[in-house]
């Protein structure tokens, strides 16, 4: 009889044990949302990352050549250089 009540109690416990493992906040599905995130996360840091490379390499590249600054100053700034001679072209007017 002592045996049967206590071979009840331990599978009752296991069957508790196996109900939170899989149905609880903190059990595989848990682990699951977690694994998700952080294979999310890597993606996003690796994305970041190969951003600040190319933003590494393009600071390296201005610090180390004046071709690159000045022409970053015409892209951005419209610099225009010393005797040089600025030209606007403009699509004609319809007539009217």
């Amino acid at each position: 009889m002592a045996i049967r009540v206590a071979t009840g109690v331990l599978a009752l416990l296991f069957c508790l044990l196996q109900f939170r493992l899989w149905v609880s906040d903190d059990g595989f599905a848990e682990a699951s949302r977690l694994t998700a995130l952080i294979t999310q996360q890597t993606d996003e840091n690796n994305r970041l990352n190969q951003r600040n490379q190319r933003l590494e390499a393009e600071v390296v590249d201005l610090r180390n050549s004046e071709g690159a600054v000045e022409e970053r100053a015409r892209a951005d700034l419209g610099l225009i250089g010393p005797n040089e001679t600025f030209y606007i072209f403009s699509a004609p007017r319809p007539a009217g």
